[in-house]
């Protein structure tokens, strides 16, 4: 899997506003594969396209 542009990468923090979860959940998810981590250790990013799918297809 390619790296996405350094411009769609955003920190946990975001990433769990995004998709209206706590980081926790972000965390768990990463844990349980259903998102892709990226960044350095410490430092977590999150492809923000693949965290707008995730939101687009939550149940409300």
């Amino acid at each position: 899997m390619t790296r996405p542009p350094r411009h769609r990468l955003v920190p946990t923090n975001v990433a769990a506003l995004a998709v209206g979860v706590t980081e926790a959940t972000i965390r768990k998810w990463v844990s349980r594969g259903k998102i892709t981590r990226y960044g350095a250790p410490g430092r977590s990013e999150f492809d923000i396209e693949e965290l707008t799918e995730i939101a687009l297809h939550r149940q409300p």
